[in-house]
């Protein structure tokens, strides 16, 4: 392909994309094919011989398309929304024209400089205390490929500050560019332990299965609306280390998959001011990006991040209007990072490093390369401004307050947990009835959801909490807060939750009443 072929499908490419939006709202959420049918479709070998670019863009649209289930469609509502903007993949364009791996300074100043720049944007826009700012010289932010990269670089960097201290009796070792002995590995490595709660993300599992370390995944209960407490982590840390192991990490949430809970963080920084080998990430992936909104900071409990945080990650690529994939890791001592990941042969030295003035980010991250991410967050938030970065996420967060007032007042369904930001949590639970067991209406629950499931038009998810009784109770997610999505598509979708709720019920008396 030369420039002016390039041109020519570079106008066509923009041309269906905008044809696609326009027309995103009435095609299915889901991706309407059965495994394997892509398999089937192609070749099972690269052709030998090059094609028409015009070719490859109609089998775009005749055999990938319909295998794609649309994240940007007003109508989906599962997970938690993968927003995309005009302005992001514009960027990603302009990115792609420059590919390159980023990883030191001199590779492209502009791209290590401007991340520079975006990521303290970002933390001033969240209010993160200015310990969390790169200018600070002292912390900083890094942008990455995901919570899980986030986590996995946080428990890296927490296992080496703390065998740093295990290196000296003086707990200020942690502080120092001290060699870690074989001696220390081997004597202390296969004692560690990460804690989390039963709804911390699966990131925590991984990011232990990784290092081959355990991972204690701590209760929480309904009363506490889900949150990981102080006393309950300190009663899981007090059995390790009576047993001989070494606490080094927690993993605190702001905003659970399941429910949208938020830890205790001033409980947990409390408890682990008693254990200095304790280091504390949180996970902000979904909701932090709610910082944004002054109001809700006390919610998500800002000031007490701030004060007890070691490192904050936040996906801008969920809530954030930034086309995937694009998460912030903010920490309070960049060293925690460089004292792990820099790793400097001879080519990989320039003289702007060595004069200690700039940033190689590879000393930040677990991979070498990089991609040009701060780009499209320097474009989203030029276009959009605070202000309309603010006016999305309040959009989403009327949307799920408007839900949770109907859904209140529906005779067949109840919330489950009280509504958190964007995310509503409800159960099916039929009017009239007598008193159901846990085990039928955790049945009837699955019916529904089975029943939205099988469905292309809609797409919501469902999970499992505890009760207060410590029985299951499954229930299902409605995640709002996408770019296209209006209160009309909440209540379309809602209707057919509420027709399926009825065929679930119908069906469900039709089979007591035949027994």
């Amino acid at each position: 392909m030369d420039i002016e072929e390039f041109r020519k499908a570079g106008y066509a490419a923009v041309d269906a994309i905008c044809n696609y939006y326009e027309q995103l709202s009435q095609k299915p959420v889901k991706a309407e094919v059965e495994p394997g049918y892509l398999l089937e479709k192609l070749p099972s070998e690269a052709p030998v011989k090059g094609e028409p670019f015009e070719q490859i863009t109609a089998a775009f649209q005749s055999d990938i398309l319909p295998g794609i289930t649309h994240w940007q469609s007003p109508n989906f509502f599962a997970y938690f929304p993968s927003n995309s903007t005009f302005e992001g993949m514009l960027a990603d364009l302009y990115t792609a024209s420059v590919s390159n791996p980023g990883f030191n300074w001199i590779c492209s100043p502009a791209c290590t400089e401007l991340e520079q720049v975006v990521v303290d944007w970002v933390a001033k826009i969240f209010g993160l205390s200015s310990s969390f700012w790169t200018n600070s010289k002292v912390g900083g932010g890094v942008i990455m490929g995901s919570a899980s990269e986030a986590a996995l670089t946080a428990a890296m960097a927490a296992r080496e500050r703390v065998l740093r201290i295990l290196s000296k009796d003086d707990k200020a070792a942690a502080n120092e560019d001290i060699e870690i002995s074989d001696d220390v590995r081997q004597k202390y490595g296969q004692k560690l332990v990460i804690y989390g709660s039963t709804q911390t993300h699966s990131i925590g599992a991984k990011a232990a299965i990784l290092l081959g370390l355990p991972f204690r995944a701590v209760p929480v209960t309904a009363e506490d609306q889900y949150a990981l407490r102080g006393d309950a982590l300190r009663a899981a840390i007090e059995t390790d280390v009576a047993a001989g192991l070494i606490p080094f990490l927690a993993i605190g949430t702001v905003g659970t998959t399941s429910s949208g809970a938020v830890d205790r963080i001033a409980e947990i920084g409390q408890v682990l001011k008693d254990y200095p080998t304790m280091f504390l990430h949180i996970d902000a992936a979904w909701a932090g990006v709610a910082y944004a909104l002054p109001e809700y900071r006390d919610q998500l409990r800002l000031a007490e991040v701030n004060e007890y945080a070691n490192s904050v990650s936040v996906n801008l690529h969920k809530w954030g209007l930034t086309t995937f994939d694009a998460t912030l890791m903010f920490v309070k001592d960049r060293h925690d990072l460089t004292r792990t990941f820099d790793v400097t042969p001879l080519y990989l030295r320039s003289k702007e490093a060595d004069t200690g003035k700039v940033i190689d980010y590879r000393n930040w991250q677990i991979p070498l390369g990089r991609r040009f991410r701060s780009l499209k967050v320097w474009f989203i938030l030029r276009s959009y401004g605070v202000e309309g970065f603010q006016r999305h996420l309040t959009r989403g967060i009327e949307q799920c307050q408007k839900l949770a007032s109907i859904v209140r007042a529906s005779p067949d369904f109840e919330l489950v947990t009280e509504p958190v930001l964007a995310l509503l949590v409800f159960r099916l639970v039929p009017e009239h009835t007598t008193q159901l067991s846990s085990e039928t209406l955790n049945n009837l629950n699955k019916r529904l959801y089975n029943r939205l499931d099988a469905r292309k038009d809609v797409f919501l998810t469902q999970t499992a909490l505890k009760s207060s009784n410590g029985d299951n109770v499954i229930c299902i997610r409605f995640a709002m807060g996408g770019v296209h999505t209006k209160f009309e598509h909440v209540q379309k979708t809602w209707e057919v939750v509420k027709e399926e709720g009825r065929n679930t019920i119908d069906e469900w008396k039709k089979e007591e009443s035949n027994k």
